[in-house]
């Protein structure tokens, strides 16, 4: 049956910045669809870990600040979710970051803050739970890209620059590790209530100019990834390898 290859029974996924917002319905989600979950977030996640562990799952907190990692401490978050857990899958990069200024202003500490947590970590994540794939004989990495991974945006020079590497980062991943059986692809995500956007559903005048643009006529919600990231999950997207999804009302189809 077509539905069974969408489930995940037995699969282990390790979800980054699963605290709230989209990473935490892609936790959500993915556990519905039948996988244990590892919670990654600065805070540990609890809470969210407790409504993966209500919907029958096994859950597991881990603690990491973006900021500070260094390749060796995101090695050890592997290492300590396939102790814990029993195995990695499934490897979720959602947690990111945003600063807004204009350019000619934009700080370095900034700059730096944001490249740190959307595209190192990324990186040395994606490159650890790769080598564990790899000897395994298979998984799935799915990065969250963004629309500014198409665009340029205002005031968001170092948010923008990650999420077009994030897109070009899949593409290099799957190129390299796809015959080892390791599906990486990515979700671009429109503009979501989350509270990345927060200051943008409260500014009257640019809330109105993005609604007007959405054929869907809403702000898109956490929940409206879950689908998306179950099928790239999941065995029903075999044959998908550098594919970056948008989910995003069609605000690139206008």
């Amino acid at each position: 049956m077509i539905l069974d290859s969408f489930r995940l029974d037995g699969k282990v996924a390790l979800v980054t910045g699963a605290g709230r917002g989209l990473g935490r319905a892609c936790a959500l989600g993915l556990a519905e669809a039948g996988a244990d979950i590892a919670l990654l977030d600065r805070s540990g996640a609890l809470e969210a870990a407790d409504e993966v562990r209500a919907l029958g799952r096994r859950a597991y907190s881990v603690k990491s600040d973006f900021l500070t990692a260094t390749a060796t401490d995101l090695a050890g978050v592997v290492d300590e979710v396939v102790e814990n857990l029993g195995g990695l899958d499934v490897l979720v990069n959602n947690a990111g970051t945003i600063r807004r200024s204009p350019a000619v202003d934009f700080p370095q500490g900034d700059w730096d803050d944001v490249i740190a947590v959307n595209l190192d970590a990324v990186f040395f994540l994606s490159q650890a739970a790769g080598r564990h794939m790899i000897a395994q004989g298979g998984g799935r990495i799915i990065n969250v890209a963004s629309m500014l991974s198409f665009q340029g945006g205002v005031n968001v020079a170092s948010y923008t620059a990650t999420k077009h590497a994030v897109a070009g980062l899949t593409k290099a991943l799957a190129n390299e590790w796809a015959g080892s059986g390791v599906n990486v692809n990515a979700i671009a995500p429109g503009y979501m209530a989350t509270d990345n956007t927060a200051p943008l559903r409260a500014d009257a005048d640019r809330s109105r100019g993005i609604m007007e643009r959405i054929p869907a006529g809403r702000w898109g919600t956490p929940e409206d990834l879950q689908g998306v990231a179950v099928f790239l999950a999941s065995d029903a997207s075999n044959y998908m390898h550098g594919a970056i999804v948008p989910v995003d009302g069609g605000w690139l189809a206008r």
